[in-house]
C-alpha cells in the first residue's frame, strides 16, 4: 500500500467521525482524513458560505486548522513541492487545493501529470489558471479542477490591467461564459476575482460550480482571503477587497528591532570587556594552569 506525507494523523476511525472528519483515500493513495470532500461541498452549495485562505507557511496552515477555516489553498511548485508538502501535513485534516502554475503546463498530458503530482502529495483537488481545454484533461483524468474567472492577474493584459472586470454587460456576460466554459469541461469550482458582488450573486445562482469569491463579494459560496491580508503580514497600501484581522507586521517590526538590539549589546559588552564575565566562565581547578604552563613551556 502506497504510503505519503499526508495520513490520518493518527485518528483513529471512530474519534474521527466524532470530530465530523471523513476518512478518504487520496487520489495519490494515501488515507487521511477530512473536514470535508468534493462531494460534500458540492452538496453545501446555496446554503452556507465557506471559508477559505492560502497560507504561505507551515504555521500559518496549523493556525488556520485550529481556527476552523473550512478550505485552504496553497500555491504549488512542481519543481520546489517541498513547501507544499510541508503546509499539506501541517493541517491534515483541512480539504486543500494546490494552486498550480499557468505556465507549467504547455499539453494536456502536462496539465494530467502536474495535477497527478499535486493529488500524489496529498492535495484534494487543484487550482489552475488553465485553458477550458487543460481543464477538461486534467477532470476527465478524475483530478477536482477549480478554474478561476474575472480578473485573472496573470492573463490581465486581456482585461486592460490589474481593475475590475465585469462592470460593463460586455464583461458581465464574457465573466459568465467563462465560468459556463469551466462547468462545461468538468470543473467542480471556480475562483471568482475582482468582479461586481451584485453580478457573483447572480452567477452564482446560475452556475452548479461552487464559487470562491476574493474581492467579489458576499454573493458567492465561498469566502477567500489569503492568509498574509487576514493577519496583516504586509504594510499598507492593502488591496481594497482585503480586511487585516491582525498586525503581525508590527510584530515582526518589533521582534527584528528586538534582534538588533541584542546583537548591538552583545558587540558592545565584548568591545567593553563586560562579556563574558565571571559567571559565564570555566573555572581551572586549582595548580592546573600552573602546571599546563610549567609543562608547556619545557616541552618548547
Amino acid at each position: 500500500m502506497a504510503t505519503h506525507a499526508t495520513g490520518d494523523g493518527g485518528i483513529p476511525p471512530r474519534d474521527a467521525a466524532q470530530r465530523g472528519l471523513k476518512r478518504v483515500m487520496t487520489l495519490g493513495g494515501a488515507y487521511g482524513t477530512r473536514n470535508y470532500t468534493v462531494r460534500d461541498l458540492r452538496d453545501l452549495k446555496g446554503k452556507r458560505v465557506l471559508t477559505e485562505t492560502l497560507p504561505f507557511s507551515a504555521e500559518e496552515a496549523v493556525a488556520a486548522e485550529e481556527a476552523g477555516i473550512d478550505l485552504m489553498k496553497v500555491r504549488f511548485d512542481p519543481k520546489r513541492p517541498d513547501l507544499a508538502a510541508e503546509i499539506r501535513k501541517a493541517a491534515p485534516h483541512t480539504f486543500m487545493s494546490f494552486s498550480v502554475p499557468l505556465v507549467a503546463a504547455a499539453t494536456e498530458a502536462e496539465a494530467v501529470r502536474i495535477g497527478y503530482q499535486a493529488m500524489e502529495l496529498g492535495a484534494d483537488a487543484i487550482m489552475c489558471q488553465w485553458s477550458p481545454r487543460f481543464v477538461a484533461a486534467a477532470a476527465e483524468a478524475g483530478i477536482p479542477v477549480e478554474g478561476h474567472a474575472g480578473l485573472v492577474p496573470r492573463k490581465s493584459t486581456w482585461t486592460g490591467g490589474l481593475r475590475a472586470v465585469g462592470k460593463t454587460i460586455d464583461e458581465a456576460l464574457w465573466v459568465y461564459q467563462e465560468i459556463r466554459k469551466l462547468e462545461d469541461a468538468g470543473a467542480w469550482a471556480v475562483e471568482v476575482e475582482v468582479i461586481p458582488a451584485e453580478l457573483l450573486a447572480q452567477i452564482s445562482k446560475r452556475t452548479s460550480l461552487l464559487t470562491s469569491s476574493i474581492g467579489a463579494g458576499g454573493g458567492g459560496d465561498i469566502q477567500f482571503l489569503f492568509a498574509e491580508d487576514i493577519l496583516g503580514n504586509n504594510g499598507p497600501p492593502y488591496p481594497r477587497h482585503t480586511k487585516q484581522y491582525r498586525n503581525i507586521l508590527k510584530m515582526k517590526q518589533a521582534m527584528q528591532a528586538e534582534r538588533v538590539a541584542g546583537f548591538k549589546e552583545f558587540v558592545q559588552e565584548v568591545r567593553s570587556g563586560r562579556f563574558p564575565a565571571p559567571e559565564h566562565l570555566v573555572k581551572a581547578p586549582e595548580g592546573l594552569i600552573e602546571a599546563f604552563v610549567d609543562m608547556a613551556d619545557k616541552k618548547g
